[in-house]
Parts: structure tokens; sequence; C-alpha cells
């Protein structure tokens, strides 16, 4: 039986997540896919879908919907694959006892905010241009992985050689593991 690995959208959801299905693509072989659109998760109004107003929603009580949801959804053990604000969602439902293995998330700037580690495998991935990464002394406190990815900014998960990148990775850890 294949292990269940859940993908977090980022800020957008579905609606412009058309690079999610080069992820899947590549990890389907190794496991039961389920993505989650991080909007619905969190009860978000796509209304007036626009970066401020959805990110808006998300930090006025979204993210902690969407935590909530994600929590009565998922009872057994995950690995996630999240993205921007998917990975707070991860991290906050993994702090709250999400049972995960790994958690691998990609640009989610929003983690400079926590304090707290969750228990198990985590490995970060930030563009090196992005101007909200967490800096050096967060990922030393928390004792954390990252990679820095050169040249790149925030949205560098949605290019094919960077999707091909973090699935290389997360299929030889996974493959370490197994």
């Amino acid at each position: 039986m294949k292990p269940r690995l859940i993908i977090l959208s980022d800020l957008w959801g579905k609606e412009k997540s058309k690079w999610v299905s080069d992820y899947v693509e590549l990890l389907k072989d190794k496991f039961e896919i389920q993505y989650y659109d991080c909007c619905e998760l969190g009860e978000i109004d796509k209304t007036n879908y626009v970066e401020e107003n959805l990110h808006n929603q998300f930090i006025n009580g979204g993210i902690e919907k969407a935590v909530a949801n994600l929590l009565k959804t998922e009872k057994n053990p995950i690995d996630i694959l999240a993205f921007s604000i998917g990975g707070t969602i991860a991290w906050k439902s993994a702090l709250k006892g999400l049972n995960f293995r790994n958690l691998f998330a990609v640009s989610s700037t929003r983690l400079r905010y926590e304090d707290k580690t969750p228990n198990g495998i985590i490995k970060l991935y930030y563009g090196e241009n992005d101007s909200n990464i967490p800096n050096n002394d967060w990922f030393e406190t928390l004792s954390i992985d990252f990679e820095i990815i050169k040249n790149m900014e925030h949205d560098f998960y949605t290019e094919i050689d960077c999707t091909t990148l973090i699935c290389n990775e997360i299929l030889k850890k996974i493959h370490t593991i197994c």
C-alpha cells in the first residue's frame, strides 16, 4: 500500500494551481495523493479574487478554520507537501496533533512567526529573492532543515525545474524511510 501524501495549495487555491499537476504526475506512482484547496479549507470567500483580499481573510480567521477542517478530515499518518499559506496551515495543524511523518513546505513565509516546531521530519524551501524568508536565527533556534533556491522569487515552486528538484528530494527522503 502506498503512503498517503496530502498537497495543500497556496493562497490562490485550485483556480490558479495548474502547476500542481506537475507535482502529482511526478509523485503519483509512490503516493496516494489528496489535494486540498486551502481557500476551501479556510472557508475563504473568493468573490473578490485578489491577493490582498484572500490574504486578509486567511490572516483574520481563515488559517484557524483551515486547521480545524484539516484536523477533522485527516486522522491517519500522512506526508505533506504544502505551498505558501498551505505550509502555515500544515504546521499549525501538526502542532495541534495532525499525524504526519514528513512535512515539505515551500515558500511558507508566515512560518517566521512560529516559535514551536511540530514533531516530525520537516524540510522547508524558499526562493533566495523572497523578502519574507525567516531569518537564519529562526532556522537555528527551531533546528529546521531548509534549502534556499538561488535567484528565485516567492512563487518559484510553479516552475518545472523547481518542481522536479522538490519531488526528487521527497522521493529520496521517503525511499530512505521506507
